[in-house]
């Protein structure tokens, strides 16, 4: 297990008041968010260059004074973001040295084609060595996504299993692992769904031995507090939600329902800010987007 000397702080800031800031869109995601923030595809001509794009994005977010510790609690990042720097630090320790926010990873390889109204997680055969060059960065924890569209018991429970199998590879490496099974916001029978997933991951929860706790990133649920017997346990560091296409204001609206859950959103958090934006427009942008997750996080 590595020996993460800001661990304990960490765990505290995350406890407290905040919102997780999801910056970790990856490669198959990347040219939507860049052309929410108007980058259009036009503008790159490989890979090198969107991430590059991308990064100077995420810098721009980042090294905002609307960006703060005060506020924002955690960032998730991509492993070309882990990879590079800001101002000549590297992300990870940019974000606590620098913000005091605490840096998270996004570990999973993609999703699966859909089966049985699933998408699991792909096969991760390299991801002992992720998390060991997580843990040369100073990662604080990492994030795993799969998606539940369909009320098919077993194959819900098969997608708990799988994240809960990959958290115990994760924890052992002593990091923290925020389980991500997502419920599709157009799934049909979406409180069905629901109510499978949280039965499931009350079970695996229960079961799980381990000398670090767990954080779960839901689907904002149909029901308010539908999720609090998890995030009572103490086994449970955190439990957060994800906006999942929802826009900002019903995602808040959402969210302020649910006592003690925080937010971990992605687009919610930038779809107001465009590369275009002076200075001044982006931080203010920015902030409005940061205050209002942020209140909505803190009820």
């Amino acid at each position: 297990m590595a020996n993460n000397p800001n661990l304990n702080v960490q765990m505290d800031r995350i406890r407290g008041e905040g919102f997780i800031a999801a910056l970790d869109q990856s490669g198959g995601s990347t040219p939507k968010a860049l052309a929410n923030y108007g980058v259009e595809e036009t503008a790159y001509s490989s890979e090198e260059e969107m991430f590059k794009l991308v990064h100077d994005m995420r810098t721009r977010i980042i090294t905002s004074p609307s960006f703060d510790g005060r506020r924002i609690m955690g960032a998730i990042l991509f492993k070309e973001t882990m990879e590079r720097e800001i101002e000549g630090t590297p992300t990870a320790n940019f974000l606590w040295e620098t913000k005091s926010v605490v840096p998270f990873l996004k570990i999973d390889s993609g999703l699966a084609d859909e089966a049985d109204g699933v998408q699991m997680m792909k096969p991760m055969p390299a991801l002992d060595d992720l998390l060991d060059r997580a843990n040369e960065k100073q990662i604080f924890g990492t994030k795993m996504r799969s998606v539940v569209k369909a009320p098919n018991e077993a194959a819900i429970n098969a997608i708990v299993k799988q994240q809960f199998d990959t958290a115990r590879q994760i924890l052992a490496k002593g990091l923290v692992p925020i389980i991500e099974p997502e419920v599709d916001i157009n799934a049909p029978a979406k409180a069905e769904c629901e109510a499978l997933l949280r039965d499931a991951l009350q079970a695996e929860l229960d079961a799980l031995e381990a000398d670090l706790p767990v954080m779960f990133k839901l689907t904002l649920p149909d029901a308010a507090n539908f999720y609090a017997s998890l995030a009572e346990s103490p086994k449970t560091l955190r439990v957060v939600a994800l906006s999942g296409g929802y826009d900002i204001d019903t995602a808040n609206a959402m969210l302020s329902q649910n006592n003690g859950m925080a937010a971990s959103f992605s687009r919610a958090l930038s779809e107001r800010l465009n590369v275009n934006q002076s200075a001044d427009e982006f931080d203010e942008a920015l902030d409005s987007a940061v205050e209002e997750i942020f209140q909505a996080s803190i009820t």
